[in-house]
């Protein structure tokens, strides 16, 4: 039983068609290889250009009288679409930077906004302690004024206190002792 083999028919069509493809390559072998082949298909290639040339200059006219797009106008149009998207896609990309630098700068100004809002609160705070220095100032000339007021009643007392002191000097220096009666004052 192992000496029976099962019938593959995509193995007698592979070996049919490898050697139907060998005998084509063999062919077309031979016909290149000739000279006057390669002459005569030259001529056929020259031909068959021209042929195409002319019938898409045809077909173009026609077109353009019949205002229908060409094979060329839609290969245009597209190519004219790809540039569009990609300056589109640019543009975009821009103003997804711009926003970003936006963002950033409104970041910055928000926290600059908030160093003035510390510095006007700081100024003012400067202020009122200014306005309680100049006050305060005030109130201290007032005192001094006082005191040199004050200064200047003891200078004047101090003054009466020695012309005082003089009188009373001078007060006893005149003043002599009144005889005192000693047998006047024992008798009574």
């Amino acid at each position: 039983m192992s000496d029976n083999k099962t019938y593959d028919p995509f193995e007698t069509l592979h070996k049919f068609s490898l050697l139907w493809e060998k005998q084509i390559n063999d062919f077309i072998y031979l016909w290149t290889n000739n000279s006057e082949f390669i002459k005569f298909s030259n001529i056929g290639t020259e031909i068959q250009s021209r042929y195409i040339d002319t019938f898409k200059k045809n077909h173009e006219a026609l077109a353009g009288v019949l205002n229908l797009p060409t094979k060329s106008d839609v290969t245009n149009v597209a190519n004219l679409t790809i540039q569009a998207e990609e300056k589109v896609e640019a543009l975009e990309e821009q103003i997804w930077e711009l926003q970003d630098s936006v963002k950033a700068q409104s970041k910055e100004i928000e926290s600059v906004v908030e160093v003035s809002k510390e510095i006007i609160k700081l100024t003012k705070q400067l202020k009122t302690e200014l306005m309680k220095t100049k006050k305060e100032l005030a109130d201290t000339k007032d005192l001094h004024a006082e005191l040199q007021e004050m200064k200047f009643e003891l200078m004047k007392l101090n003054n009466f206190k020695e012309e005082f002191e003089l009188l009373k000097d001078l007060i006893e220096k005149d003043k002599t002792p009144e005889p005192v009666l000693s047998s006047a004052s024992s008798a009574k």
